[in-house]
């Protein structure tokens, strides 16, 4: 254990992209276990990538505005062909989300076979880099995360039907899945609405904020004690906060049971 690693000069960034990243995942999430599209963060998240990878492969420079744009750009196309999946044959969009994914990610694997640094890329890309995010791509998150939830206190996305929600979606897996990878983004949105499942309203959209704030702050303050990589020991400590949630909330809902009784 290193007690010196805990530099807040390099964990606060980190810990305030988590916040970003959580601020529109967490309400997203909720709303994507409601639809029962659990996989659908993991398709945009991966057709973004995909983007990123493409843009790359062409010879644009790393994290330039083309490469966003590109990653942008696959997102919003993956968000209507989805809506477009989901109006034809909503009883397999689950399948289809699935098979997109798998199709995503195989297409950037041929994208960067000849590439001698294609697999540091994809780790980079699965795993995140969310210790090296600095002010400029904190700066530009915030304004992202921002204009998502004016759009989604204003019912924005209500009034564009079926492709507002998938655009929603995929403007904010596409500015928070190269700072803080795939693996990240599905856990944020997933995690804290799993573990705040028995809640409902305001409280739940509270208490799953809140359970992601301390997975964040407890993964990135045990990866700094113990060397370990950061996106994955957040990854650990964000289900452990889940499960334990999870576990105080449920003797609270059956004493309500027991008393409506």
């Amino acid at each position: 254990m290193n007690a010196g690693a805990l530099e807040l000069g390099i964990l606060w960034p980190a810990f305030v992209a988590g916040v970003l990243v959580l601020a529109t995942h967490v309400p997203l999430g909720i709303q994507v276990l409601e639809r029962g599209i659990v996989f659908i963060d993991l398709a945009v998240a991966q057709i973004a990538g995909l983007g990123v990878i493409a843009a790359a492969a062409l010879g644009f420079p790393e994290h330039g505005l083309a490469v966003q744009a590109a990653a942008v750009c696959a997102a919003l196309a993956g968000a209507a062909l989805l809506t477009w999946t989901e109006q034809r044959a909503p009883r397999y969009q689950e399948a289809l989300i699935g098979a997109l994914f798998v199709l995503a990610a195989s297409l950037g694997i041929l994208l960067l076979a000849h590439d001698p640094r294609g697999g540091e890329h994809l780790q980079e890309l699965l795993a995140g880099q969310i210790l090296w995010v600095g002010v400029p791509q904190l700066a530009a998150l915030a304004v992202v995360t921002l204009a998502l939830l004016a759009a989604m206190a204003l019912g924005v996305g209500r009034r564009l039907g079926r492709f507002g929600f998938y655009a929603a979606f995929a403007v904010a897996v596409t500015a928070s899945v190269q700072l803080v990878g795939v693996y990240l983004v599905f856990t944020s949105l997933i995690v804290p609405a799993l573990g705040t499942v028995r809640r409902q309203g305001r409280s739940r959209l509270l208490a799953g904020f809140t359970l992601g704030v301390a997975g964040y702050a407890g993964g990135l303050m045990l990866s700094a004690l113990f060397d370990l990589p950061t996106g994955p020991t957040i990854v650990c400590v964000l289900v452990a906060a889940a499960l334990a949630s999870f576990g105080v909330d449920r003797p609270h809902a059956a004493g309500k049971h027991a008393a409506a009784d």
